[in-house]
């Protein structure tokens, strides 16, 4: 049956597991993805699901559950897509760990894919070292090294087993390559939707998403090719789809003080010279660690091979401006202010495709070693062989122990309020995963975020009765972490009695202790407090 319109027929038949003709060892002359590594993606894909629902929720996740269960076009943090894919997770697999990040090795399998195919199709150049010989070339060797090049980071490795607004939008981001490479390959001017709509998604998915949609843009401007197909309804099409998509997370915005716009996009003009290195030297190890020590080489020559080749080849100016733009962006961020390490991961899927014209004989080994670290994350996520500290161990420090605290917290609780008590933080992913954990129990989060969200508010206490107590529908505990005992805020409550401390570890290995009070909400408090699902 021959695929007709926008439909890629070789991701079909990667999606149905059909097989590159044989007889090439493992290249495939019609450029179709490899059989043998679709197997492996098979494998790698059910590992990271195994590992998804074994490991515990960080509480940014548990925090974007809760995003799922208000539902809106908008957030204080972020646009909502991963709250959509939560959601979607959820109604297949409950409120666990696994039906919160069910879509994000399901996506970074097929993202792989994608991406697979748009190195078939923006691929600059022949590769070096000559034409066809083995998988370092051919369009098949291309092919597989720029899928192996992007799973080999500790980027896409943890990225694929936990779900935060950087897996949908590496997703959408890839997306939107596959449609540009299809558009080069094929001409129709249609792929252009495939790469407008993908955008706007990105969008929904994280404002950054904005940068490489601002590279596309510079392409269309400063390229003849492009110039050629602004003479045309196309691009013009798709950047009306873009923008139409975003839309509801620009109304949101209009309708909350713009707040989201303004927490992400209020230091872009900040300019601290004194400490400019350090952001710059923060910004460059970063990437380094994220992409393993190995593969950041690959990404960075194919960021200088795409610069190179952009004067003779319109593929290459397209993953030049697609990345040059919003690389130069987080450089002058830095120059004021810390750039957070995952920001530049959405140019990853771009350099990949660049990089797999690269045939450096050590691309093995790269992948190698980075396979190796997002191993070992895994295995200290799920089975913490290794006593580390919470300093060196970041699945203890932010997945670990959160079921027991919360049952500690839940009989502190009862002994409230005749067994009814509420429990309530002043840290949204503390309170957040309390919520996860505890459906029977009332949560309650005291933070000003909380007025963004469409939840029920807090019942506020009233006054003492002649007898001086409280009524008990308005007591209950308070937990607060002990180093944030010094800024601690006891504006909420009419009464606040110290009870102990709560410790939340693994193995024997505290990550976080909490301060526990005995507490009574005071009258007005409710403005700024919600009931967490």
């Amino acid at each position: 049956m021959e695929l007709r319109g926008v439909l890629d027929p070789d991701l079909a038949r990667a999606l149905i597991g059909g097989l590159s003709p044989g007889g090439d060892g493992g290249r495939s002359s019609t450029g179709s993805v490899p059989g043998g590594w679709l197997v492996a993606l098979a494998a790698v894909t059910v590992l990271r699901l195994v590992v998804a629902a074994c490991s515990g929720l960080s509480p940014d996740e548990a925090y974007y559950w809760v995003w799922s269960r208000a539902l809106a076009p908008g957030y204080l943090d972020h646009p909502p897509m991963v709250a959509v894919w939560i959601r979607a997770g959820c109604a297949l697999f409950g409120d666990t760990a696994l039906g919160v990040r069910l879509l994000a090795p399901v996506s970074a399998a097929l993202g792989t894919l994608l991406l697979m195919l748009a190195a078939r199709d923006l691929a600059i150049g022949p590769p070096e070292g000559g034409a066809a010989g083995g998988a370092a070339g051919g369009t098949a060797g291309r092919m597989v090294r720029a899928g192996l090049l992007l799973n080999a980071t500790l980027a896409l490795g943890v990225g694929a087993v936990t779900m935060t607004p950087d897996t949908p939008l590496l997703f959408f981001i890839t997306l939107a390559l596959w449609a540009i490479g299809r558009l080069f390959a094929t001409g129709q001017g249609a792929w252009w939707l495939v790469a407008g709509a993908a955008l706007g998604l990105a969008c929904d998915s994280k404002y950054t998403a904005l940068l490489p949609g601002a590279g596309l843009a510079l392409w269309l401007l400063g390229s003849r090719a492009g110039r050629a197909w602004l003479r045309t309804p196309w691009p013009w099409c798709a950047g009306l789809l873009a923008v139409l998509l975003f839309l509801p997370v620009i109304g949101w915005n209009a309708a909350h003080h713009w707040v989201s716009f303004v927490k992400q996009g209020g230091r872009t003009g900040d300019w601290r010279p004194a400490r400019a290195l350090q952001f710059l030297g923060e910004l460059a190890g970063g990437q380094v660690g994220l992409a393993t020590p190995l593969v950041a080489p690959f990404l960075a020559g194919g960021l200088w091979r795409a610069v190179q080749c952009a004067r003779m080849q319109a593929r290459a100016a397209l993953l030049a401006c697609w990345s040059v733009l919003p690389a130069v962006v987080f450089v002058q961020h830095a120059l004021g202010d810390r750039v957070q390490a995952n920001w530049p991961v959405l140019l990853y899927p771009g350099l990949a495709i660049a990089a797999a014209s690269l045939a450096w004989r050590f691309w093995r080994a790269a992948v190698a070693v980075g396979f190796a670290l997002s191993l070992l994350v895994y295995v200290q996520a799920t089975l913490a062989p290794l006593a580390l500290s919470p300093h060196l161990d970041i699945t203890l420090r932010q997945m670990a122990g959160w079921p027991a605290l919360a049952r500690a917290a839940d009989g502190l609780a009862g002994e409230a309020a005749g067994g009814d008590g509420f429990i309530a933080a002043d840290e949204y992913g503390l309170a957040s995963e309390l919520a996860l954990a505890l459906p029977g129990r009332r949560v309650i989060g005291i933070e000003p975020r909380w007025a963004l969200f469409d939840l029920p508010r807090a019942p506020a206490g009233g006054p003492a009765n002649s007898q001086g107590n409280f009524q008990e529908s308005f007591q209950g505990i308070f937990l607060c972490s002990v180093r944030r005992l010094r800024d601690l805020d006891r504006g909420p409550f009419a009464r606040i009695v110290p009870v102990g401390v709560l410790t939340r570890g693994r193995g024997g290995v505290a990550a976080e202790r909490y301060a526990v009070f005995r507490v009574t909400l005071a009258p007005g408090a409710g403005a700024r407090t919600a009931l967490l699902p």
